[in-house]
């Protein structure tokens, strides 16, 4: 009953400071020939600022994205009260449709989803159409954040399931990838077969298998190390090679927001360009060669600089994952159908042969291009992959009881 529409309306005397901020900016200096080994070249930041400042419109994207179906709703989650969440919530036209939760990670938001529901609640006979909702996570965007610390991602499971139980969906399935995969396999874990029907993932990370648990697989990883021999495909020693890459060269951000969040949220929720060289940096390295315009890295980081709690707040799901005690339970979820798309380009990618440890792999398809933010890269391979999974003679129709998606 607390559902509301909601309506961004970033204030003016919000957009004044951004703007006064943005003309007292003092960039670093930069050594000659580096490229980005370093981070964002510093031509790349002058540019963006540049355009924030004389040429990029607010009003404008704001209109744009006004232009999804926003809401927000208190949620309970235990031993945290009451949370206004942000969300977008899609229906389609079909009567049987599948009701779908996107899950979106960082540096994402609930922007990401935008590309893919118009494919998603689209009616036809010839594939499935869907319900879709698409959670703005507690602390991101304009949801509300937690106000005490211990929020890990059972809470957010938590959250989400009790968003989409408020909006009538007893039994629905999911999608996400980042902290999406983390937070929809939580929630397969914890309520599949119950209320979570099926889960598909574009970002799986199985943990490494041990001679204990998974020794054939554990062995062959041996091989594959330490000898001349690998038993591993082209396509996945490429991805252990892109691994290795993004462990060496990309992950010291993981470090940063798991044990310092606060350090760091002072620069993030006082500098705009300080969020943007460090949004931006992933937001390149971590597609596969998408044409970024100028405008969108802006609206990408503008949903982060004007959040309801301020960018800081997304940081410290990176703290409470690596101090929950549960976060990193290997335990293979159950029975329902876990479906993959593996993209080339995503920041880690592992053996396919590691995934059946996650959970029951039932769809799994194989990209020629696209990276970590596939619904926002490559939105109608994500689709068509969702489709074929749920559709007609998939491996996943009929998953959610009486909705198969099919326009009559």
């Amino acid at each position: 009953m607390s559902e509301r529409p909601y309506k961004i309306a970033v204030s003016d005397e919000e957009l004044d400071v951004l703007q006064r901020k943005l003309n007292l900016v003092r960039l670093p200096d930069e050594l000659d020939d580096v490229g980005w080994d370093y981070g964002v070249p510093l031509k790349e930041v002058k540019r963006l600022v540049a355009r924030w400042k004389d040429g990029y419109e607010w009003r404008k994207h704001e209109k744009e994205l006004n232009e999804l179906p926003h809401l927000t709703r208190d949620v309970e989650v235990e031993g945290f009260g009451s949370l206004n969440i942000h969300y977008l919530h899609a229906r389609s036209q079909v009567e049987g449709a599948i009701p779908l939760l996107f899950v979106h990670g960082w540096p994402g938001s609930f922007h990401e989803a935008a590309r893919i529901i118009p494919l998603l609640t689209a009616d036809s006979e010839d594939h499935p159409s869907f319900h879709v909702v698409a959670i703005g996570l507690p602390g991101f965007g304009f949801s509300e954040a937690p106000s005490k610390k211990g929020f890990a991602i059972a809470q957010y499971a938590e959250t989400a399931l009790n968003l989409m139980i408020a909006l009538g969906y007893e039994k629905f399935v999911t999608q996400g990838g980042d902290w999406g995969y983390r937070v929809t396999r939580k929630m397969a874990a914890m309520y599949g077969g119950k209320h979570v029907q099926a889960w598909h993932t574009n970002h799986p990370v199985p943990d490494p298998p041990s001679f204990i648990r998974n020794p054939i697989l554990a062995f062959n990883h041996f091989l594959h190390t330490w000898t001349p021999y690998s038993p591993y495909t082209d396509a996945e020693r490429r991805s252990l090679d892109r691994n290795k890459w993004f462990e060496q060269t990309q992950s010291g951000y993981f470090v940063e927001q798991s044990t310092q969040p606060q350090t760091l949220g002072y620069s993030l929720a006082d500098s705009p360009v300080g969020l943007l060289a460090w949004m931006y940096e992933k937001l390149v390295h971590w597609t596969d060669k998408y044409e970024w315009d100028d405008d969108e890295v802006l609206t990408w980081v503008s949903i982060y600089w004007f959040s309801r709690a301020g960018p800081a707040a997304s940081l410290r799901i990176y703290y409470e994952f690596m101090h929950a005690s549960d976060s990193h339970d290997s335990t293979r979820v159950g029975s329902i159908p876990l479906g993959v798309s593996h993209f080339p380009a995503e920041i880690v990618s592992p053996p396919r042969s590691w995934i059946r440890t996650v959970g029951n792999v039932v769809f799994q398809s194989e990209h020629t291009a696209g990276g970590h933010f596939a619904a926002f890269e490559r939105p109608r391979e994500l689709v068509d992959d969702l489709r074929k999974m749920y559709g007609r003679g998939g491996p996943a129709y009929g998953a959610v009881a009486g909705m198969h998606g099919y326009k009559v």
